[in-house]
């Protein structure tokens, strides 16, 4: 299983996620707490978006380690932005260790990181890759049921049509949970899925804590509301326009005590300037159409 944190909220260096605070993420590459294996040494990767420039985000992967790589920390240094994730990996169902596998995923707008697996992901990935449309199909580099599952997404999300950006993300990544369900139940396949799924757009994000394993909790998610970190101006030199910021990390991140655990079986989704919503993953076709609730935190 991997590790990844998400913010969203005004511009603030990378270092203040990924290397900064107490249990940073390069400190969960390396020493996890919530993982009986500790170590997460497959590759990372981040990405972030500078709308002034492109509304599409950049991305720097790689296979070393990130407690290794100082170019991920000099990186970090320097560049700033309002929407940041960032996954450190822990290789599963012998994927391979390459960058093509080196979370998160983009695709136009969008990124997408994840932790955990598709149940006997060998058995589904065929039947997976036959359900999507072109478009989606060929948006699959490498190897991970990951990304596959983010192609998963990208079908859903071209067949919802909603007006409001952050629904109909969320609502996606509902379809595709229940897609991948089905897909594994109908290849016989009897390990359960992990999907705490992290997707960005640059203004919306949103992230589920899932499991259909009955006798496991899915894996750790946090999310805290405020600001961690030093934030910066804009581009302009102008004071942000949001002050509203929010992180959802695998991990806590620092010993604050506002950090809330993501209820189990729900997606947690994020607005500029408004408090997180939730929408209950059921497993089933009506979550495709569930209305999120407030949370009242």
């Amino acid at each position: 299983m991997c590790r990844f944190v998400l913010y969203l909220g005004p511009r603030t260096r990378l270092s203040s996620l990924i290397v900064d605070p107490g249990h940073s993420l390069i400190r969960q590459s390396v020493h996890s707490h919530e993982r009986e294996e500790p170590l997460n040494g497959d590759g990372f990767g981040v990405g972030w978006y500078e709308k002034e420039l492109t509304p599409e985000p950049a991305v720097f992967r790689s296979i070393t380690p990130a407690w290794n790589n100082r170019n991920l920390q000099n990186l970090a240094r320097v560049v700033a932005s309002d929407c940041v994730l960032a996954h450190v990996r822990a290789a599963t169902q012998s994927s391979g260790v390459n960058e093509a596998n080196c979370h998160p995923f983009r695709w136009r707008r969008y990124l997408c990181m994840h932790n955990g697996d598709i149940g006997d992901f060998r058995l589904v990935r065929r039947k997976l890759l036959a359900s999507v449309g072109d478009e989606a199909f060929g948006n699959v580099y490498g190897s991970t049921d990951s990304e596959h599952f983010f192609a998963l997404y990208i079908d859903s999300w071209l067949g919802i049509d909603d007006p409001d950006p952050a629904r109909r993300m969320a609502r996606a990544l509902a379809t595709a949970i229940d897609r991948t369900l089905e897909l594994v139940h109908s290849a016989g396949a009897s390990s359960p899925s992990y999907l705490n799924v992290a997707i960005a757009d640059g203004d919306y994000a949103v992230v589920s804590r899932f499991t259909d394993d009955e006798d496991a909790k899915p894996e750790t998610l946090y999310w805290f509301g405020g600001s961690l970190y030093p934030e910066l101006p804009g581009p302009d030199g102008r004071e942000a326009r949001s002050r509203h910021a929010v992180t959802v990390s695998s991990e806590r991140l620092t010993a604050d005590a506002g950090w809330m655990e993501v209820p189990p079986g729900e997606i947690i989704i994020l607005r500029r300037d408004c408090a997180p919503e939730f929408l209950r993953v059921s497993a089933a076709s009506s979550a495709r159409s569930a209305l999120p609730r407030t949370s009242v935190a």
